[in-house]
């Protein structure tokens, strides 16, 4: 098997979406909040997905500016491996469907199926030097 768990992340929740193998979900969508309860409750289904499939899936979420950084903080202290895909790319991969529908839910299976497709990269912690250098760029 081949898991993968898809993100859709928005402002404060986001939408959850399992898969056990290409073309084969896992239960079905649902939304998560960005407090520890909610976090603690995705873990728990993430080591169900895990315990079912037998290898530990990778988080795969779309560059939301600052809304995903709990999310990945949270995991990335689990040990988890995190893509985070550019929004470009998945927009790219989304216009060549038939159907122009934009959900949270269609949107966390596509990360699902985007990852089956491309070529990701995993997510690299930028060191405390390049995080103020960006930021002294900005202003």
């Amino acid at each position: 098997m081949n898991p993968v768990i898809g993100l859709d992340v928005a402002k404060g929740e986001s939408q959850v979406q399992a898969y056990l193998e290409r073309k084969k979900p896992y239960k079905k969508s649902f939304k998560v909040k960005h407090d520890l309860d909610g976090l603690a409750s995705l873990l728990d289904f993430i080591k169900e997905v895990e315990d079912i499939s037998g290898e530990r899936p990778p988080l795969v979420m779309e560059s939301t500016g600052h809304y995903h950084t709990p999310v990945v903080q949270y995991f990335e202290d689990k040990g988890y491996l995190i893509i985070i895909v550019n929004p470009l790319i998945s927009y790219k991969t989304k216009s060549s469907s038939l159907r122009k529908v934009k959900t949270d839910i269609v949107d966390a299976n596509h990360l699902c199926e985007l990852y089956y497709k491309e070529d990701l990269e995993p997510y690299k912690k930028r060191g405390i030097q390049l995080a103020n250098l960006r930021h002294l760029t900005r202003q």
